[in-house]
């Protein structure tokens, strides 16, 4: 018998365990470092990041500050990814699963949860993308759908037209949610396909659409006037940057726990991430920087740019390509994660299909149209907000399952509601009193960034620190668990705290 049928045989009576949830058999682990390079390329390959470089150059950098951000970006957040990704390719665990070390078995479910309603966000922004390109499409055919009398309060800022395309594609995808994960193969073979031939047959549209090719696109100098104008947004970009993965640096295990060794995965997400964001983000950046040449404004949303064509075939195509290719994406980065968190809720009750279910009525409710309205609400309000919450979370993991834990730990409590990892009641006191302290620096920041509090309500630098709020987030939170673990336990294999708390760290 295999350490995961003992592991299955002896828990799967419990009610955190489930097949979604349980380890993965060594024997089905078979990513490979191409499979981890691959999958960080399609996942690099989609609009949003198209978008990402585009709003940096909208903000105000040139194309070099502007890739040179995206890069940073990904080389920081590629540490905690590799570094979570660990105990799913040790233990063969998904994310919330993991998270119960840290968190507690109940506690686990706060940090699925945030990172879960971050994909219904992440999700809604997808769904928004392809519902607009159906809509650029439709209304060249159909003139009407443009002037539609509008049926929504102004206060929403949604046109009626759009938003029947919207509605029209988020119950596409719920469709597929319906047919189950086997059904995006092909669309995800079709999106591996096609977008690359788009992208460059964009950037090949704005080689030829400016004279002089890529000389004038490049130069187009940056619109700070000033080191300390170019550093107040260098940072928060930055953040932005980092934050437009700390979802998956979280979740990583989810992907991880497939993987033949360490190897193929460390060198897979290294070969795959930075990489493959830098340089479609470059694409981006050359087409958005020839717009501003072209049509004398930034247009950063390339379906925007795909719409003002004056070929309505074309236009058509395009738009059904986008449309089908954020459909893969959605489902593959938006839906699975999701669903495994959702599931870590009631393991026995929330399936797969429920669980992407909750993440569409969720991603309509986010008001996604909004977050992509304009670059400034696109990196300050929506990466770097949640930012400030997934930071804390990856700090506290890190810092047990490292440092606290040195990479032990025991499967079978995993998905025992009265192990060592059920804490108290099935909360870590300690973890929840670091994800605190981890948050609470950047309330103010994020309460000013919102306006619902003046800027000068509250003294300078502590609204400052929003800008670095992952980083704050993931310091202050790591290094609180540590200190508080290392004085409040003492830490054996087989002991309790000086609390009474059943906490071990595993053989």
């Amino acid at each position: 018998m295999t350490d995961h049928e003992d592991i299955s045989q002896n828990v799967s009576r419990s009610a955190l365990y489930s097949e979604d949830l349980a380890p993965v058999p060594a024997s089905a682990r078979t990513w490979n470092t191409w499979n981890y390079a691959s999958l960080w390329i399609s996942m690099s390959l989609c609009i949003p990041t198209y978008m990402l470089a585009s709003s940096l150059i909208e903000g105000g950098m040139n194309w070099w500050q502007a890739i040179l951000t995206i890069f940073a970006g990904n080389t920081v957040v590629l540490i905690p990814m590799i570094l979570n990704g660990h105990a799913g390719a040790k233990y063969g665990i998904p994310f919330p699963v993991f998270a119960r070390a840290s968190f507690g078995t109940k506690g686990a479910n706060i940090p699925a949860m945030l990172r879960a309603i971050v994909a219904c966000g992440w999700f809604g922004i997808q769904t928004w993308i392809g519902g607009f390109a159906l809509y650029q499409m439709l209304q060249l055919w159909i003139p009407a759908l443009a002037t539609m009398p509008a049926i929504f309060p102004a206060s929403f800022g949604l046109a009626t037209g759009p938003a029947i395309c919207f509605l029209l594609f988020w119950l596409l995808n719920m469709y597929i949610v319906y047919l189950g994960i086997d059904s995006i193969r092909k669309l995800l073979v079709f999106k591996a396909i096609f977008l690359p031939v788009a992208v460059l047959a964009l950037l090949f549209w704005a080689i030829n659409a400016v004279e002089g090719g890529l000389g004038p696109i490049l130069t187009q100098p940056s619109r700070f006037t000033s080191d300390a104008a170019f550093w107040a947004f260098f940072v928060p970009g930055l953040t932005g940057m980092v934050g437009f993965w700390a979802t998956l640096s979280l979740n990583i295990p989810d992907f991880t726990r497939y993987a033949v060794n360490q190897r193929a995965q460390i060198k897979g997400q290294a070969l795959g991430l930075p990489p493959s964001m830098t340089l479609f983000s470059f694409i981006g950046v050359v087409v958005t920087s020839a717009t501003t040449i072209v049509y004398g404004t930034t247009i950063w949303d390339p379906v925007v740019l795909a719409g003002k064509f004056e070929n309505k075939i074309l236009v058509s195509i395009a738009m059904i390509a986008v449309a089908i290719s954020t459909l893969a994406t959605n489902i593959a980065a938006n839906i699975i994660s999701p669903a495994n968190d959702f599931a870590n809720l009631a393991p026995q009750k929330i399936n797969f299909r429920t669980g992407g279910y909750i993440t569409g009525i969720i991603g309509i409710l986010i008001f996604p149209w909004k977050l992509v309205a304009d670059p400034t609400g696109y990196i300050f309000t929506w990466l770097v907000g949640y930012s400030s919450l997934l930071g804390p979370v990856g700090g506290i993991m890190i810092a047990d399952y490292y440092l606290v834990r040195k990479q032990q730990l025991q499967m079978t409590a995993l998905y025992d509601p009265k192990g060592q990892y059920s804490f108290t009641n099935g909360f870590n006191r300690y973890a929840m009193l670091a994800l605190i302290l981890g948050i609470v620096p950047n309330i103010p920041g994020f309460l000013t960034t919102i306006k619902l509090i003046p800027p000068d309500a509250v003294p300078a630098w502590i609204t400052h620190l929003y800008s670095y709020a992952w980083f704050v987030g993931f310091f202050v939170s790591g290094i609180s668990y540590y200190l508080i673990m290392r004085s409040y336990s003492i830490i054996t294999t087989t002991g309790t705290n000086k609390q009474g708390v059943n906490y071990v760290t595993a053989d």
